[in-house]
């Protein structure tokens, strides 16, 4: 299992929830989303966990997480680079998606390892993707496929499609990107760190007033 992110800091990290957020509170819910994409993580039987870190890791990281650095170069490059340096097979996903859950993510890499599949992409509701898997790494895969724009998606399997890759669909997921996602993602997993971040700067009023 491979998590691709930014250290969550004041005006790095989700910077398109500002405003109605200020940047610490962006980073606040940044951190949570983080935790619990993490701790998910953390609890499925996988052989090995890294964490693919732009920034340094904090009390937020647990146990039993290797840390590599991203390289540099833009998303397509950098996620090249982690499937690189892990080897493969290997399911990378974000920090955006904090709905995501052990059981939810062990059939996910279940998928992985099937016969008749080389890679596992999963959509997400901007027209990107949350979740990529690849038996086996090839630098080809990402690189010059346009990301965080609207067709991500279609273009990432497009290339798939190119190599001769068996791709297998994952199940849709919202990712964070702008407030109203938060309050989707929220509602999605109340029980979650990120659900009671969110709700907790809904309560302060002011400027953080997001409800």
């Amino acid at each position: 299992m491979l998590v691709i992110a930014k250290a969550p800091f004041p005006g790095r990290s989700k910077t398109r929830l500002t405003p109605p957020l200020r940047r610490c509170e962006a980073a606040l819910l940044a951190e949570a989303a983080l935790a619990d994409t993490l701790d998910a993580v953390a609890r499925v039987p996988a052989p090995r966990r890294t964490l693919v870190l732009d920034g340094a890791a904090g009390p937020w990281l647990p146990v039993g997480f290797e840390v590599v650095p991203q390289r540099a170069g833009g998303l397509d490059e950098r996620i090249a680079g982690a499937f690189a340096d892990a080897g493969a097979p290997a399911l990378l996903i974000g920090m955006d998606t904090p709905q995501v859950t052990p059981a939810f993510l062990g059939r996910c890499l279940h998928r992985l390892t099937l016969s008749d599949v080389d890679a596992v992409l999963g959509p997400a509701n901007d027209g990107g993707y949350w979740a990529l898997g690849l038996k086996r790494a090839d630098i080809r895969t990402t690189l010059g496929v346009p990301m965080s724009s609207e067709d991500t998606f279609d273009q990432q399997m497009r290339r798939l499609g190119a190599l001769g890759l068996r791709t297998a669909l994952l199940p849709p997921l919202c990712d964070v990107d702008t407030i109203d996602d938060a309050r989707a993602v929220a509602a999605a997993a109340p029980w979650s760190r990120f659900a009671r971040t969110l709700h907790g700067l809904q309560a302060t009023g002011g400027q953080a007033q997001i409800a």
